[in-house]
């Protein structure tokens, strides 16, 4: 008789985005496939959407009529539903709120283990918080479902508490941190244009509105790699402020081609505006790339970053966006040698604890507690 190959436990993973520039679930979806897991990550397709490169998993975009807006919502949640419907697995992974609600009705239906992996709050982002009745329909949705979730991971402990205390949902911590990167850096000394990095999303409560106009008053570059529904503002302040020669917007680069870019620039930057505990409790992937890539960065004086910061220097943490503050910290960085390279002799020993090798670990646990 042949002998039958082991079944491998299976996960699906459901996202509303492209899928190519995904820098939290590559990583997640590749460490789970290359220990043993069957993956599909399902996300969709978008009219300027390129070839996805071909990944140690299975990947399946949905193509929808609309793009944008509640019309958006409602048709990609029934194609994701009669997608879902169709296909076999162990577990299905609900990435945010977008995407829960037909993952927990498939998984009820088929009696499939579900688990909630939380990248944002989503209730209290800016975009939702601003809108009365789009955060009274996303609220109910928390509300409703996130308990409905037993097992579920986020992105800081910050939110991880939140949502135990709002919620009653014991969520792990499993965060966004990049494959650690051991080349040596260049020295701040060497010589050429200085180069402030700002990547991810161009999107509202990212301080780009304070951080364009604060580059009259700092002799160096801002180069923007991202795309968003803010970019068209972006785009009208940096010509209000006659910047057009100092600030290059860049457009998105894959993951690869955006860790050479990082490598390549003076400072990195992450601005959140304080308007909404997502906003205030955030840990963004571009916080733990700066640091991979020994880049000093500027960023907020929240929870999380000062924790980081505390165990290990890392950051200039300002306490507001005035573009004064701004200016005055990315100056001193510019000017200040023995700060910044201090800055930069921490980075290299925090990579060596804030990195995807070391993370996948409970990633990889959590999995195992669920399916075995």
């Amino acid at each position: 008789m042949p002998i039958k190959k082991p079944v491998l436990p299976s996960i699906i993973f459901t996202v509303t985005n492209d899928l190519l520039y995904d820098q939290r679930m590559i990583p997640i979806c590749t460490s789970l496939s290359r220990n043993g897991y069957d993956i599909t990550l399902i996300g969709r397709k978008l009219p300027g959407s390129t070839p996805l490169p071909g990944m140690p998993f299975r990947q399946k975009r949905l193509t929808c009529f609309f793009n944008k807006g509640k019309l958006f919502y409602a048709e990609f949640n029934a194609r994701l539903f009669f997608c879902l419907l169709f296909q076999k697995s162990d577990v299905i992974c609900a990435i945010d709120l977008d995407t829960i609600i037909p993952c927990y009705v498939i998984s009820s239906l088929k009696g499939t283990k579900r688990v909630y992996d939380a990248h944002e709050y989503f209730s209290q982002q800016k975009e939702v918080l601003s809108r009365p009745f789009i955060y009274r329909c996303w609220h109910w949705i928390e509300k409703k479902f996130i308990p409905l979730f037993p097992k579920g991971y986020t992105v800081s402990g910050s939110l991880a508490r939140a949502f135990k205390e709002q919620y009653g949902a014991a969520f792990e911590v499993i965060r966004n941190l990049p494959v650690l990167n051991e080349n040596k850096f260049q020295q701040a000394t060497d010589s050429g244009n200085k180069i402030i990095l700002y990547q991810g999303a161009v999107n509202e409560s990212r301080g780009l509105e304070y951080l364009v106009p604060a580059m009259k008053d700092i002799d160096a570059e801002l180069h923007i790699y991202g795309d968003g529904n803010f970019m068209p503002q972006v785009k009208q302040i940096i010509f209000a402020n006659n910047l057009q020669n100092k600030v290059f917007i860049k457009g998105k680069l894959e993951p690869g081609a955006l860790k050479q870019v990082t490598g390549q620039a003076t400072i990195g930057i992450n601005l959140v505006e304080n308007s909404g505990l997502n906003q205030y409790y955030s840990l963004a992937n571009k916080f733990f790339d700066y640091i991979q890539h020994a880049i000093p960065q500027v960023t907020m004086n929240y929870p999380e970053y000062e924790q980081v910061n505390k165990e290990y220097e890392v950051a200039v943490l300002i306490n507001n966006l005035q573009p004064q503050t701004i200016a005055g910290a990315i100056n001193r960085l510019l000017k200040d040698e023995a700060l910044y390279n201090r800055l930069r002799n921490n980075c290299v020993e925090a990579r060596k604890e804030y990195n995807w090798q070391a993370e996948e670990k409970k990633l990889l646990a959590f999995y195992r507690n669920i399916i075995g």
